[in-house]
């Protein structure tokens, strides 16, 4: 993202017209700079301190109309959550985020019903992510690039510290160890659900904005879960440090992440329906709403990027994990709950 770093801008925005430099004007005073940057945007690279002595990085993107859609997320809510997913991984390995790079495809047109300067507001979300979420406050977004095209594309890059630490792998569980849970599960699903009305035929739908109007702010909870999820970035270093196993993102659904745990380790994953009820609970404001089970969005709902993760059983769990299974042995890798095979789809799939 070439362009001096100025706390100047533009009032309001810029727009896809106005040019390149004018969007950099606008967006570039909004981004956080982070307390590893010695370098950020103005160069042709970014200088990030590394030191640990080892970078861990990974890459994720948001495309218009199948990730987001510009009619139920705002321009700040798409660079939060950009930000988030990505924060989550880093974190997933046991890794302190400390930068972000940004590639942004930017239409001519904004999305409806988008306006003008979107920009600069997904610019704001991304900072807000880094800012709010725990764990992540001294992470920056130092550079990337921005480029024309037909749909909006938000392509983030993330990088981590391990503070000397081993990175925490998928293939780690073992028979005998606690699969445990941090963050929330199954909200983000629920609040998506509540925006786009997947109402059951007979049961009332919201009048207007299905936020605003929203009498119980106990389903607002959810729809601000999904439009801006928090995961559990401090959670994870947190987890490393008390000897966790294997740990992932959850981001495709609980059971789906915990057959990427299994398969890694050749293991089987127990959950227990017990010490998830919590979950399940706080989605019950909209599953009767919904039509359909609030299981279905605890077991299958993605997008709340909590960090499933195993612990050997004499490990003290750090306070941001809950215990939700125990891990066993068998002959091929497998994902129950309570003993028995889960039967639902078990989540997203991005070529399903």
């Amino acid at each position: 993202m070439p362009g001096r770093h100025s706390r100047g801008g533009l009032a309001g925005g810029a727009a896809a017209g106005d040019g390149e430099d004018a969007l950099l004007a606008a967006l570039v005073p909004e981004l956080p700079e982070g307390a590893w940057t010695d370098l950020g945007p103005g160069d042709d690279a970014a200088v990030v301190r590394a030191e640990d002595g080892r970078v861990v990085v990974t890459t994720d993107a948001l495309v218009a109309e199948r990730h987001f859609r510009p009619r139920t997320a705002s321009p700040e809510d798409v660079g939060w959550r950009a930000a988030a997913q990505n924060l989550a991984d880093v974190a997933a390995m046991g890794a302190v985020p400390t930068a972000l790079v940004v590639a942004l495809v930017v239409p001519r047109t904004p999305p409806e019903p988008w306006a003008d300067g979107w920009t600069t507001g997904l610019a704001r979300g991304l900072a807000a992510a880094c800012a709010s979420l725990e764990g992540a406050d001294g992470c920056g977004v130092v550079g990337g690039d921005l480029t024309g095209g037909e749909e909006v594309v938000v392509s983030v890059t993330a990088f981590g510290d391990l503070r000397g630490l081993a990175p925490v792998r998928r293939d780690g569980a073992r028979p005998g160890d606690v699969v445990a849970l941090a963050g929330v599960q199954g909200c983000s699903a629920a609040g998506l659900a509540v925006l786009e009305r997947r109402v059951r035929p007979g049961a009332a739908a919201w009048a207007g904005s299905p936020v605003e109007s929203a009498a119980d702010e106990r389903v607002a909870d959810l729809v601000r879960a999904h439009r801006r999820p928090r995961p559990p970035c401090a959670a994870g270093p947190a987890a490393a440090e008390a000897g966790a196993t294997a740990m992932l993102d959850v981001s495709d659904g609980l059971v789906r992440d915990a057959g990427r745990l299994a398969r890694a380790g050749v293991v089987v994953l127990d959950l227990s329906s017990e010490l998830l009820a919590p979950h399940r609970d706080a989605v019950l404001p909209v599953a009767d709403l919904l039509g359909v089970e609030a299981w279905r969005l605890v077991l299958e709902g993605g997008e709340d990027h909590g960090l499933l993760a195993t612990f050997p059983p004499e490990a003290v769990l750090p306070e941001q994990f809950a215990p939700v299974g125990v891990v066993r042995a068998g002959t091929a890798p497998a994902v129950l709950v309570d003993g028995e095979r889960y039967g639902g789809a078990g989540g997203w799939d991005h070529f399903g």
